[in-house]
This record gives C-alpha cells, structure tokens and sequence, in this order.
C-alpha cells in the first residue's frame, strides 16, 4: 500500500464529496468525482453527472486547461483505460500532462487497466486512499459487475413493538414526516424499487420519487412488482406516474391489457411458490440496476430474508406502541429455537426526526 499525506487525504475527501453529487442521477455508472491539484493548490475539480455525459476526470481536466500539466489528479474510481460510451479517461490525463494520478478504489469492470495504461505512459500512480468510502458509495456497481446482481436492500417500518400494520391493515402513516423524506432519498439513490402484489392491491402505491429537495435530473427508479398471476389492476396508480413498471410473472394472463398502460411484462420461472427471486436480480443486473429497494409486505419481505438474498436491512421505528393485534414486519417459516433466528449485525443508529432509523446486516 502506497504512503499518503495529509494532503493526499484532504484532496480524496474532497473528491468523495464532489462524487457523492451524482448518487441520485449517475445510476448506472458510478458515482465518481475528481480533484485536480497543482503547486499544492486545487486548479480544477468535477464529477460524473449522468452516463452518456463526460467522466468526472474529463470535467476537471477541462475546468483545468494548460493548468493541469506537472499536477496530481485525485480520483475516487480507477480511471478508465477503454473504449465504451466515452473515450479512455487514461488518454486525456497523459494528453493533459498530468504527471501522477490517485485513486481510491479499483474497476471492478476487467476490461478496466488504468494503472497498467497510465505506467505504460509514464505517469505515477498510487492507489487504495480512501478505498472503503468510495466503495460503500459505489456498492450497488461493484455488485452488479462483480456478481451480476443488485445490491438488495430492504426497508422496513415499524412501531417500536415490531408492528408494520393494524389487524385491519391500517399502515398509514406509522413513521413521521422526516422518515418518510429519507425513504424519499433512498428510492432516488436506488436503479429499481420492488414491491409485490399484495402491497399493489392494498396500497396503490406509486413508487416514485416526488419530494421536491431531492433533484434526480428527471430519473425515476424503475418499478418492479412481483405478480406471478398478473393481477396488477391496470388502472393502478404507476401507470399514472412518470418512469417505467416492470411486472414480473409466471403466466402471460391480462399480459396485453397492462402492456397497453404501458408496462412491461417479463416472464421468468416459478419456484413453487411464486417468481424465483434469483431469476427477477439476474434480470435486473442485466438491466444494469445497481441498487435495488425492496418496499414490500411482510411475507414476501420473509422471503426475501429467509433465501438470503438481502445485502442491508433499513428498518425505521417509531416511538409508540401498537399493540398485539397487528401485522408483524417479516413472515418466516416457523422457527422454534434460537439458533434458527436470523442474526443482523447493527451498523448504524440514528435519529430521523421523531423516529429511529436502524441499518443492519444480516450475519453470515
């Protein structure tokens, strides 16, 4: 591992930041920002916007102009050294005269060699600053590249008794306001929000982003309902809702009514108990969906959990109590002994408003 200096450290951060400017309309390229540095001061900086549109090392370099001879560019991805939407960054950075190039977490793409083509040039590379930052920024990309799947994340909320709905389903709204704005935000770093037709059928939900703080460039994530018997009613609220719905089943039933309102319709295998939940991520890897935002019931939530195919649990409580007779967060198989639960290790505590939002992941 390369030696760092404090300034090294202030300039990736800073690129990080600049980064962190793309989580809601890069998807689904990475989120990447780029710190160009020379005689110790900062000449140039930028970040990736929106695929098609120019790298965040081509933004900064031509912010830089002539500025970027003889400097350091700081980079939170390992540059580009191939052709695909856009020419190698590698090229414009040699072309530019930069003469040492940083970054903080590797291509998980192999048909990505940025320090092999920058060596190659001449050019001094150091690599791994910062790497656990820009990873967990980029962790939906470096799972569908790695895996061919989404990062899975499910989110939950609850009453501090574990409560998600009335014995009635009343459900709205447990969780206050400032909840609901980060679920908001979730939904818009995410490339697909799932549900399933329970949920369709009770809540018409729109599965959209609408809060107005939280600038997607005109993205919506796609909406993905699970509905082996193609019972979504074409008259539901989505298909009134700007973006694409994507309805995955087991029979082409009611097939050409839906795809009139527009959605799509995709087939996969059963598992004897609905749509095989492996199939639906590989689908949407090779749709390249990064993120993957599970908003759903409680039984298909179980099942989620119990095929252990959630990556990060997101579970907002609210502070009151709702009783026994209500509906539970999660439906399971029947476990009896302890050492059937599922074991979730707690990342991160935090107040959203009046409410607590808890995220775990599930122990191995």
């Amino acid at each position: 591992m390369a030696e760092f200096s404090r300034e090294d450290h202030e300039f990736m951060a800073r690129a990080l930041r600049l980064a962190r400017q793309g989580v809601y309309t890069a998807h689904p390229n990475p989120r990447v920002g780029c710190v160009l540095v020379a005689g110790g001061a900062v000449v140039a900086e930028g970040w990736h916007r929106k695929t098609g549109e120019a790298h965040a090392e081509i933004n900064a370099l031509a912010e830089a102009g002539a500025r970027a001879r003889g400097g350091t560019a700081y980079v939170t991805l390992e540059p580009c050294s191939h052709h695909g939407r856009t020419p190698p960054c590698t090229e414009a950075l040699v072309a530019a005269g930069v003469k040492r190039v940083v970054w903080a977490m590797p291509d998980p793409n192999p048909q990505v060699d940025g320090q092999q083509s920058l060596h190659d040039a001449g050019v001094e590379t150091a690599a791994g600053l910062l790497q656990a930052e820009a990873l967990q920024l980029n962790r939906g990309f470096v799972s569908r590249v790695q895996t061919g799947r989404p990062f899975v994340t499910l989110k939950l909320a609850s009453s501090l008794d574990g409560a998600t709905a009335m014995a009635s389903g009343e459900s709205q709204w447990i969780t206050g306001p400032a909840a609901r704005r980060d679920v908001q935000a979730q939904r818009a770093r995410s490339g697909a929000v799932l549900t399933g037709i329970g949920t369709v059928l009770d809540d018409d939900p729109s599965l959209t982003v609408r809060e107005p703080s939280i600038d997607t460039g005109g993205r919506q994530p796609l909406r993905v309902v699970l509905d082996s018997r193609l019972r979504t009613p074409p008259e539901s609220r989505m298909f009134r809702e700007p973006g694409q719905t994507l309805l995955v089943c087991g029979t082409d039933d009611n097939r050409q009514a839906l795809e009139a309102r527009g959605a799509e319709v995709l087939c996969l295998p059963g598992n004897g108990s609905g749509v095989d939940l492996g199939a639906v991520l590989d689908a949407l890897g090779e749709r390249e969906v990064n993120d993957l935002l599970l908003e759903c019931g409680p039984t298909l939530a179980g099942a989620w959990l119990t095929a252990g195919l959630v990556d990060e649990l997101v579970i907002y409580q609210a502070p009151h109590i709702m009783g026994s007779e209500t509906q539970s967060m999660v439906r399971t198989p029947e476990w009896r002994a302890l050492d059937q639960r599922l074991q979730l290790r707690i990342t991160d505590v935090r107040a959203i408003g009046g409410d607590m939002r808890i995220t775990a992941l599930p122990e191995s």
